[in-house]
């Protein structure tokens, strides 16, 4: 068996630039989200004011993203979020404990977001193949088809990624295309039928102030979730060329790019959404999967025919793939950072040789998130949205602002406009998403036990270790 040390010694080599970097983003951004969620956003905060929960979220990603920018630009290393905590709270200090705590969220959140996406693949897979919802096992009803079929997407997609960053750069414009065409078919199915007179756009009903502050709060959760990746590109930050200037672009150009999309697919999909939001606002969770794979598929049929139906169907699943792609690819490389740190498990601190990528780290989420994928994904985007932001984005807004007062001296190749603004405004709209929906309390709960589990299994590995907050009394005893 090679040594980790021997192993480690060949580094991630820096060899993307501002085009890749703004691709990766979005790959991750616009996933089989914004297509499955579409009628939740509009049922959640009415026909009015759907649009501005896109807007909202937007604004959010914007502010939330020059906190990223001006600490990728800073730190460019592999690892990302892993990085910017040990470097603002100390490597030898709470960073530690927080570098941890923020790889131990990882281990449930990434898997699942990666899951999720070859789930989201799998059900519109059985638009083509019914028969995929039913389970080949009758001692085991909660598994069908479709688990299996989402975890050989996971297996492939890790398997495409085992190979050097070139040949992943290419094969990610090639499915990045087929996103494109997605989001264009979406518009233009929408626009199309509503031109005709096919749908007409509904009037809402009058929702007093605090359900449609409810409605709106709840709604921009799900868009906050379809915004997440611009950061992307800060988890692959040794592999980024001119990070300085590469990384801050990359992050605002990707929000801007997708919110655009996002805002005319949401004003395109409303004339069409009337029966599919009741559905979604009434049936139960069976019939909720079954409305948000009908609505863009349905869009496309009304306007253009049967199998228009059928390309978009397929459209989506290759958006999905590309999706999972980019999210596999970038998480990667935060387990590799922490071993090589020391701070994680040892074995995950390896370099392809032939290939310069950290594969160990990549076959060992790959194979996590197969597993997820046999997993109900009931209330996943409302567990994934608030436990990031506790235990990773709100620690970044703090600890961007402790920078300023306490290092002023360090360089900071990209600097954000309007500070303290943009962590301020992220944070408030983080903390209206998480307190203005119904039962937000058992969703804190959650996030709160990863938090204290994460942190017990950190204090008793330091007390072995004699690592912070321990090595001051380990020392003592020495002298």
């Amino acid at each position: 068996m090679i040594s980790s040390t021997s192993n480690s010694a060949k580094a991630l080599e820096r060899r993307i630039g501002l085009r890749s970097a703004v691709l990766f983003n979005m790959l991750e951004m616009i996933g089989v989200g914004p297509f499955i969620t579409l009628p939740l956003v509009i049922a959640a905060a009415g026909y009015r004011l759907s649009v501005w929960a896109w807007v909202l979220g937007a604004a959010i990603a914007v502010a939330d993203g020059l906190v990223w920018a001006e600490l990728g630009a800073m730190f460019p290393r592999a690892g990302g979020s892993y990085a910017f905590l040990r470097e603002i709270y100390g490597p030898e200090r709470a960073g530690n404990w927080l570098g941890f705590l923020f790889v131990w969220q990882l281990s449930f959140t990434a898997p699942l977001s990666i899951a999720s996406g070859c789930i989201g693949l799998s059900s519109f897979l059985a638009f083509f193949w019914p028969g995929l919802e039913s389970a080949p096992l009758a001692a085991l009803p909660m598994l069908r088809y479709a688990n299996f079929a989402a975890a050989a997407a996971c297996l492939l997609v890790t398997a495409l990624l085992y190979r050097n960053l070139s040949s992943i750069t290419r094969l990610a414009w090639v499915l990045f295309g087929g996103v494109l065409t997605a989001i264009a078919g979406v518009m233009v199915s929408g626009f199309s039928h509503a031109a005709a007179g096919g749908w007409q756009m509904p009037h809402g009903p009058a929702l007093g102030a605090a359900a449609a502050l409810g409605g709106l709060a709840q709604a921009t959760l799900i868009t906050t979730y379809d915004y997440w990746g611009y950061y992307n590109i800060c988890f692959l930050g040794s592999e980024v060329r001119r990070p300085e200037r590469t990384i801050p672009r990359a992050i605002l150009l990707s929000v801007a790019f997708v919110s655009v999309f996002y805002v005319l697919m949401n004003m395109a999909a409303l004339p069409a959404v009337r029966e599919a939001a009741s559905r979604a606002a009434e049936s139960a969770t069976a019939g909720l999967q079954m409305a948000r794979l009908q609505l863009v598929a349905d869009m496309a049929h009304s306007a253009f025919g049967l199998w228009a139906g059928y390309l978009m169907a397929a459209l989506i699943v290759w958006t999905a793939f590309a999706s999972v792609f980019s999210l596999l690819l970038g998480y990667s490389r935060v387990p590799y950072a922490a071993a090589r740190d020391g701070n994680y498990f040892r074995f995950l601190d390896a370099v392809h040789p032939k290939h310069g990528i950290p594969h160990r780290s990549l076959v060992a989420l790959g194979l996590v998130a197969t597993a997820f994928c046999f997993f109900s994904l009931s209330q996943v985007i409302t567990l994934l949205v608030i436990t990031r932001i506790l235990l990773q984005f709100f620690l970044q807004q703090i600890g961007v602002m402790v920078l300023r007062v306490k290092r002023p001296e360090l360089e900071r190749p990209f600097r954000m406009p309007l500070y303290p603004l943009p962590p301020l405004a992220a944070m408030a709209g983080f903390v209206f998403i998480l307190v203005n929906r119904a039962h937000a309390v058992g969703g804190l709960a959650v996030a709160v036990g990863i938090g204290v589990v994460g942190t017990a299994i950190y204090m008793a590995r330091a007390w072995r270790l004699r690592e912070w907050p321990f090595a001051a009394a380990a020392q003592g005893d020495r002298a």
